[in-house]
């Protein structure tokens, strides 16, 4: 007998992700090449065993044909920064004292559907509580819950009073003293413990709070958190395990000593300056710029009580300058993967990063590199995905129009195949 639970997974999954055929021909009335940059004619993709097996130009008869002829395939969509389990509201911080770890978790499926539904097929999560994206990333590898494939850091890591410090804002009565298995370290045993029990947890990646943030209540929001020594040895502790580190970071001194440290991307990065972008280029740092992050805290920034005090300055300081900063960094060529930390901004609206992207002098063609081939290099699995490719997992997406004319088209995904399997079809 099916259980409760069981029946309630199998209910949220659209019919196609629950019956898929070994064999899948998707007719696509244009194909984006996105190693050579070029959008191509009508081509037939054929899926098999979650992958894609065949390309070729034209549509031969078949039975099992998915018509797409009305639309343009490209790459499934990757998001190198996102929050799944969290969506801000002026209700975000009471909601630390009123969600278990239950709320949370259901609420992380939610988003999660949104965003496959968007066209993003692949995601970082970097940051969440009760690893609740450890378990949100099981249950989508299990076919429980339609969602991205996952890559998560599970609980950031910072020192006390920064960043991710859980009990940052907390009464002292309720603010103790938390610790490496918290995510809060100080000193270089507290940082090999943290990165270990990441590990322990089941998170793919390490990521650490370089500097102050915008949404912590705490008032600086861009100093140096991290001695150079304690990422060192993250970076070191993490390398032994396979993972890389991602270093939020806003300010100069914090990004100066993630990147001499070896972290493998700065996110914001919002105070860079000439050397930082210099000190990138020569360290082979990527940089994920979350633009849409940014431009959304400022807007919410003029709204009366959205933030508190504290949030509110920082966030009118630091909000409107990230679009600038992407726009000096792409210019003098740091290398680019796509994020949004969308979780901060709304769920299922990721792709609005590509027009403030472009806006800010990007062509469209490496607007969609940079959220496939790129992101696929910054995870170190160019080898299955960012390309629609015989070999590579089957994640394909289509929108009407063409991406690499107008990038506003990707808000609007008719389409999304995720490891061979259909989860939205809109005629």
């Amino acid at each position: 007998m099916r259980t409760i639970a069981s029946m309630l997974a199998l209910s949220l999954l659209p019919l196609s992700a629950v019956v898929a055929a070994d064999e899948t021909r998707l007719h696509c009335g244009a194909l984006v090449d996105v190693d050579r940059g070029q959008t191509l004619g009508p081509h037939t993709i054929v899926v098999r065993d979650g992958r894609v097996a065949e390309i070729a130009p034209g549509h031969a008869a078949a039975d099992q044909a998915v018509d797409l002829s009305g639309l343009t395939c490209l790459p499934g969509l990757m998001d190198m920064h996102t929050h799944l389990s969290f969506q801000s509201s002026p209700q975000s911080y009471i909601l630390r004292f009123t969600a278990n770890e239950a709320d949370v978790a259901l609420r992380g499926a939610h988003f999660a559907r949104i965003t496959l539904e968007a066209g993003f097929t692949t995601v970082r999560d970097l940051g969440d509580s009760f690893n609740a994206s450890i378990a949100l990333r099981e249950a989508v590898n299990a076919g429980l819950v339609p969602g991205p494939r996952i890559f998560t850091a599970a609980k950031s890591l910072a020192t006390t009073g920064g960043h991710a410090d859980p009990t940052n804002g907390f009464l002292n009565d309720l603010m103790g003293d938390p610790g490496p298995l918290e995510g809060v370290i100080n000193g270089l045993d507290d940082a090999r413990q943290a990165v270990r029990q990441r590990y322990k947890d089941g998170a793919d990646l390490i990521k650490i709070t370089a500097t102050g943030g915008v949404l912590s209540v705490a008032r600086s929001g861009q100093n140096p958190q991290f001695t150079v020594e304690e990422i060192e040895e993250i970076v070191r502790i993490a390398a032994d395990y396979d993972m890389h580190v991602a270093a939020h970071a806003h300010g100069t001194e914090g990004m100066r000593r993630a990147i001499v440290a070896g972290v493998r991307s700065i996110e914001h990065g919002t105070y860079m300056d000439d050397d930082t972008i210099a000190l990138m280029i020569e360290h082979n740092t990527w940089y994920v710029p979350t633009i849409s992050a940014g431009r959304f805290v400022a807007e919410m920034a003029e709204v009366a009580g959205y933030f508190p005090p504290v949030v509110a300055a920082k966030a009118a300081e630091i909000g409107p300058l990230i679009q600038g900063t992407f726009e000096r960094a792409h210019a003098a060529g740091v290398r680019v993967a796509f994020g949004t930390d969308c979780g901060v901004c709304p769920h299922g609206e990721n792709a609005r990063e590509f027009q403030y992207m472009v806006e800010a002098g990007m062509s469209p063609v490496d607007a969609v590199r940079s959220a496939t081939l790129k992101a696929a290099e910054l995870l170190g699995r160019e080898d299955e995905l960012g390309r629609i490719q015989p070999g590579f997992l089957a994640d394909v997406i289509a929108v009407e129009g063409d991406p690499l004319d107008d990038v506003g088209v990707l808000m609007d995904v008719r389409f999304v195949m995720r490891d061979g399997r259909v989860y939205k079809h809109l005629d």
